[in-house]
């Protein structure tokens, strides 16, 4: 079983930057595509950005697009999000996840971390 732990949350003003890190205990991390999800008071979880367990292909949220960066560094078992250009909007909680190998859905979640975009 896979633990995730996100870490990098914070208050930050509008135009602001921010990089969230998601640690996996896992050893065969390499074998999971990882995904970053969020999700805001009152509204349903989405998926703001994924990437396959090479790196080779990623997808992001037509809003946070030419904003946010998924990347991953299999050997310190570690995915990243690089926000940049901060908006109110994209407040929320914000949670990796990993999926295995052949699997539909994303079977491990992290416990989230809290970023927050002041106007």
């Amino acid at each position: 079983q896979v633990q995730l732990e996100e870490a990098g949350g914070g208050l930050v003003q509008a135009g602001g930057s921010l990089r969230l890190s998601c640690a996996a205990s896992e050893g065969t991390f390499s074998r999971y595509a990882m995904g970053w999800f969020r999700q805001a008071p009152g509204k349903e979880r989405e998926c703001v950005a994924t990437i396959t367990w090479t790196g080779a292909r990623t997808y992001a949220l037509d809003s946070v697009k030419g904003r946010f960066t998924i990347s991953r560094d299999n050997a310190k078992s570690t995915v990243y999000l690089q926000m940049n250009s901060l908006k109110p909007e994209d407040t929320a909680v914000y949670y990796c996840a990993a999926r295995s190998f052949g699997s539909r859905d994303y079977e491990y979640w992290g416990q989230g971390t809290q970023v927050t975009v002041s106007s």
